[in-house]
C-alpha cells in the first residue's frame, strides 16, 4: 500500500541548493517520487511512496528542528502518484507577488478542522477561497467569496474585493494551507483585524471534519487531478464543458497547446476525443485520448538520481 504525503512548513533556511542536494538524496533512498519546493522561506511538498518509505519520511523532516511542526495531510493510494521525482529550489515555496511577507513572522490565526466549521456558518463570518478558478470552479465550501484568479499571484490585485468585509472574520482556505499563509498574512497588513485560514487546507478538513458542506471535489496536484473530500452531504456542482451537465470529471484538453483543466462528462469525452472544443479536436497534434483525460509525462525508462545530476548542470 502506498500514501501521498501533502505538506508545507515556512521556516527559514540558509542554504537552499545545498539543503535541495541532500534532501533529494533522501528522496532517492525511500524512492519516493513527487514535486518538492525548496526556498529560502521555507518548504513546500507532495510525495508519493510505500507506507514504510512514507513514515521515515516523516520522521526525518520532523527531527530537524526548523520543520518540527510541519504537519502532513496522509491519503491512502493503491501505487505511486507520481512519475518522477522532482525537487527544486525557487524563489518562493508558492508562487506569488507576496516575497516580502513572512508567514513564519505573522500571519493570520490558524482554525482546526473542527473550529474553522463551528465558525463557518456565523453572520459575522465570511469564507474567501484563495485557489484559483479552476480549482474553485471543481469544488468549493457554501457561500465561500471566490475571487476569479487564474493564479495566486493575482490575489494582491482582488484585496479590493474584499473591503466591504473588513467587519467581519474573514476564514481564508486552500488545498493544503500554503497559500492561505502568505494570503491571511497580507489581509493583515492591508489593515484587515479578524483574519482566519483552515489550518491543514480543505484536504486536512475532509479527514478530520467529514468535509460537511463542501461541494463538489478538490483538485489536487498529483496524477489523481481531484479527490472527493465530503463523505456527509457531498454534490457536484461542475459542469461539463460541452453540454453543461454536471460533471466532476475533471481532464486536461487533449491538445497540448490548450491542455485546459476542464469538467468533461464521459459522453462527451468520447465524442469530442477528450478535446475541450471542436477546434481542439481536430488540432494535428491533439493527444491520444485513453478515456482518462489524464496525461502524465512519460517516464522514459526515468532513472530517479538524473535529478541530481540534471540539477547540478543548470
Amino acid at each position: 500500500m502506498y500514501q501521498v504525503l501533502l505538506y508545507y512548513c515556512y521556516s527559514p533556511i540558509a542554504d537552499p541548493d545545498a539543503f535541495r542536494d541532500e534532501h533529494h538524496r533522501l528522496c532517492l533512498a525511500l524512492d519516493l517520487r513527487g514535486r518538492i519546493i525548496v526556498a529560502a522561506e521555507g518548504l513546500n511538498g507532495t510525495v508519493s511512496g510505500t507506507r514504510e518509505s512514507c513514515a521515515t519520511y516523516m520522521a526525518a523532516l520532523k527531527a530537524d528542528p526548523r520543520f518540527a511542526t510541519l504537519e502532513f495531510k496522509v491519503d491512502e493510494v493503491e501505487s505511486h502518484t507520481f512519475q518522477k521525482l522532482h525537487v527544486r529550489v525557487k524563489p518562493e515555496i508558492v508562487h506569488s507577488s507576496l516575497r516580502h511577507v513572512r508567514p513564519h513572522e505573522k500571519t493570520g490565526q490558524h482554525l482546526s478542522p473542527a473550529e474553522f466549521k463551528a465558525l463557518k456558518d456565523r453572520d459575522d463570518v465570511v469564507i474567501v477561497d484563495v485557489r484559483s478558478d479552476y480549482e474553485y470552479n471543481l469544488g468549493q465550501f457554501k457561500n465561500a467569496v471566490t475571487l476569479d484568479m487564474e493564479n495566486f499571484r493575482d490575489f494582491p490585485d482582488r484585496i479590493e474585493r474584499l473591503k466591504e468585509f473588513k467587519d467581519k472574520k474573514i476564514l481564508t482556505y486552500c488545498t493544503g494551507g500554503v497559500k492561505c499563509e502568505k494570503a491571511s498574512a497580507f489581509l493583515l497588513e492591508q489593515g484587515f483585524e479578524n483574519v482566519y485560514q483552515l489550518h491543514g487546507g480543505i484536504i486536512k478538513y475532509g479527514i478530520e471534519a467529514g468535509g460537511e458542506d463542501f461541494d463538489g471535489q478538490c483538485y489536487v496536484f498529483d496524477n489523481r487531478v481531484a479527490v472527493d473530500v465530503n463523505r456527509v452531504n457531498p454534490t457536484v456542482i461542475s459542469r461539463c464543458q460541452h453540454c453543461q451537465q454536471p460533471s466532476a470529471r475533471l481532464i486536461n484538453c487533449a491538445n497540448p497547446h490548450c491542455n485546459a483543466h476542464l469538467p468533461l462528462c464521459e459522453a462527451c469525452g468520447s465524442s469530442l476525443q477528450g478535446a475541450c472544443s471542436e477546434a481542439c479536436a481536430t488540432h494535428p497534434d491533439k493527444r491520444d485520448y485513453d478515456g482518462t483525460g489524464c496525461y502524465p509525462k512519460l517516464s522514459n525508462h526515468y532513472n530517479p538520481a538524473q535529478g541530481l545530476a540534471s540539477y547540478a548542470k543548470a
